[in-house]
């Protein structure tokens, strides 16, 4: 859990740097990881290796449709953009299954003096198949959400959730103004659907 005094979600500016999205191979999951860093507090999602507009629409028409401010951009060159990035003051972050555990990482020294003394930024980087040792040397922090293999999508969900105690899973965070002008919403319903529409 983040410290008490750190930034939390209404504060940061997050940003995700999604490596290696391949066609037709990862439509489908950097589909997801966009859908995912929208829902649980990013503000911008950046990807890289194939251009694809097809991606840029759908997550376009997901935000028209539920809300808020969120952007996707292609980025040709990641190591280019994440050294652009922690020039304007943002930390970077690598999840990774071979790196330290988030807990000893949120727990230690050096990750509260970096929050503490930052302006609240943070870039995610997730990876592909293949991530360039120079990303692991660019990052602040190379942290594993585990260190058993498992999906990119999980620990990103787990990630940007675990520096936000928890908010993005409360009720009042969905219907928060941090999603506000979208034409669909939820409301919560023990035993059914139930959509607004406006």
């Amino acid at each position: 859990m983040a410290e008490t005094g750190e930034r939390t979600i209404a504060e940061n500016e997050i940003v995700v740097i999604r490596l290696g999205h391949r066609l037709p191979r990862d439509e489908r999951i950097s589909t997801h990881v966009a859908l995912v860093s929208r829902a649980i507090g990013a503000n911008e999602i950046f990807y890289c290796g194939q251009h694809d507009g097809s991606l840029e629409t759908s997550v376009s028409r997901i935000v028209e449709n539920w809300g808020g401010k969120f952007g996707i951009t292609y980025e040709k060159s990641p190591a280019r953009k994440l050294r652009e990035l922690k020039k304007e003051g943002y930390c970077v972050v690598h999840l990774t299954m071979y790196g330290i555990p988030l807990p000893e990482v949120l727990s230690s020294e050096s990750w509260i003096s970096k929050r503490e003394t930052g302006n609240g930024k943070l870039a995610v980087v997730i990876g592909a198949e293949q991530v360039p040792r120079e990303i692991y040397e660019i990052a602040d922090f190379n942290i594993s959400v585990t260190n058993q293999p498992h999906s990119e999508v999980a620990a990103l969900a787990v990630f940007l959730n675990e520096i936000n105690e928890g908010k993005p899973l409360k009720r009042e965070y969905a219907n928060s103004e941090r999603f506000a002008g979208g034409r669909i919403g939820i409301e919560p319903d023990e035993r059914g659907k139930n959509v607004r529409r406006k």
